[in-house]
C-alpha cells in the first residue's frame, strides 16, 4: 500500500503540531541539517500555521501515521531573515510563496513524495496569487565529518522541478547541531521558480 496524503488543518487538528514537531526534529537531525531538536521551539515554530489560512501542511500517511510533510506560505508571513534576502531579488514579497520545509522519514523516500509536495504547494501558491515559489537549502563544507557516504543531493531534483539557486542570495538561520555546545549561524542559498 502506497502513501496517502492529505492537508492538515492545525486549527482544527491542533493535535497534529505534536506529530508534525516530532517529525520536524527526527528528519532534521540527518544530513545536511545535523538539527538538535528542540521540541517547545517546534511547537512554537508550528503555530502560527494553525492561525494563516493562507498556509497549507501537506501531510503524507502509511496507514494512519504521520510519515512526512511539506510546509509552505506567503512569504510575507514568515521570518523576517528570508524577506530580507528575498529583498534582493527585486520581486514584491507579495508575489512569492515560500516552501518552507519538507520533510520525510528516509523509509519513505523515492516513492514520489517530493514531488507531491511541490505539486501541492505550488498549486496552493497559484490559487492565492502567488507568481514565485522560493526555498531555501542549507549549505554544508563537502568534507564535513558528519556527512554520510550515501548522501544524495538534492540539486538536481529541485533543478528539473524548474527551481535554480539564486546567485549571491542567501539567507542565514540559527540552531544547534548535533554536535554542537551552542546554536550557530548556518547559510542557506534561496532557490526560486517562476510558477
Amino acid at each position: 500500500m502506497g502513501l496517502t496524503y492529505r492537508n492538515i488543518d492545525l486549527a482544527t487538528a491542533p493535535d497534529a503540531i505534536e506529530a508534525l514537531a516530532q517529525l520536524r526534529i527526527t528528519v532534521f537531525r540527518e544530513w545536511p541539517y545535523l538539527y538538535d531538536g528542540d521540541l517547545e521551539y517546534e511547537r512554537s515554530y508550528l503555530r502560527p500555521y494553525a492561525k494563516s489560512r493562507a498556509c497549507i501542511i501537506v501531510g503524507a500517511y502509511d496507514g494512519d501515521r504521520l510519515v512526512g510533510a511539506a510546509t509552505g506560505t506567503p512569504l510575507e508571513d514568515h521570518a523576517d531573515d528570508l524577506v530580507e534576502a528575498a529583498a534582493k531579488l527585486s520581486i514584491p514579497a507579495s508575489d512569492i510563496f515560500y516552501c518552507a520545509e519538507s520533510v520525510l522519514l528516509a523509509d519513505y523516500r523515492g516513492q514520489g513524495a517530493g514531488h507531491k509536495f511541490f505539486d501541492e504547494r505550488e498549486d496552493h501558491a497559484r490559487r492565492i496569487g502567488r507568481d514565485w515559489s522560493l526555498f531555501c537549502a542549507v549549505e554544508r563544507d563537502s568534507n564535513h565529518p558528519l556527512k554520510p557516504d550515501n548522501h544524495r543531493d538534492l540539486g538536481s531534483f529541485w533543478t528539473r522541478r524548474g527551481y535554480q539557486p539564486v546567485k549571491d542570495v542567501f539567507t542565514t538561520l540559527n540552531w544547534k547541531d548535533v554536535d554542537e555546545a551552542a546554536k550557530s549561524d548556518k547559510r542557506l542559498q534561496v532557490w526560486l521558480k517562476r510558477l
